[in-house]
């Protein structure tokens, strides 16, 4: 598959090197082309550029973008992302991560960029973990793969994300349509904000269901 990454932080390090190595084709995108060829080079990706030229060689594009920049550069990038898989990995959350930042008791994330971009097929995934555990090959603990909640209203975009994260090695979760998102985004304020800021063993919250 022909994957875009737009952004050249860790997540997009993280998983475009994943899947890179899972044998896909893969475009960094940046809008400092020089930290594009450098992750493109890290990462083992064939071909690197601007963000648009990414979004259109993309059959999936990845925005690994710190929230506050992802719908601005979503509306920008609007035709470039027509009829494309847009995958969504941000988290708005505050300072410490304990709290949501202004999408608190408004749009999530994934929304804002499917107004931003309307012609995209945008689904919530990767947003749960710390880009380390991304890293992982694979994220397996106690025996059990990593599920990977997947929210989206597109049958074949969930198709594609669902692959992708199969890819990593990861269990894809089905989590309902992309009005679920901004439930995805609090878990990620909650747990996070426990990991981080109070230290806590956040999986203990959520016993497996016993055997039947």
């Amino acid at each position: 598959m022909r994957i875009g990454i737009i952004g050249t932080g860790g997540m997009a390090d993280a998983l475009g090197t994943r899947w890179v190595r899972a044998g896909h084709e893969v475009m960094v995108g940046g809008r400092d082309e020089g930290a594009a060829a450098a992750l493109a080079a890290r990462i083992g990706a064939a071909r690197h550029g601007a963000p648009r030229a990414a979004a259109e060689f993309g059959e999936a594009v990845l925005l690994a973008l710190p929230y506050a920049a992802g719908a601005p550069v979503a509306a920008g990038l609007a035709a470039a992302l027509r009829g494309r898989v847009l995958i969504d990995c941000s988290n708005p959350v505050g300072p410490g991560f304990v709290h949501l930042t202004e999408a608190d008791g408004g749009p999530s994330a994934a929304r804002r960029l499917a107004d931003a971009a309307p012609g995209a097929h945008v689904v919530k995934a990767f947003n749960l973990c710390h880009v380390d555990v991304w890293r992982l090959d694979p994220p397996v603990f106690d025996g059990r793969p990593l599920a990977v909640p997947v929210c989206g209203d597109d049958p074949g975009a969930l198709a594609v994300v669902r692959a992708l994260v199969s890819d990593l090695g990861c269990r894809p979760l089905a989590a309902g349509g992309l009005e679920r998102a901004g439930l995805l985004e609090a878990t990620a304020a909650l747990v996070i904000g426990l990991w981080v800021g109070e230290g806590a063993d956040a999986q203990a919250m959520l016993p497996p269901l016993p055997s039947v």
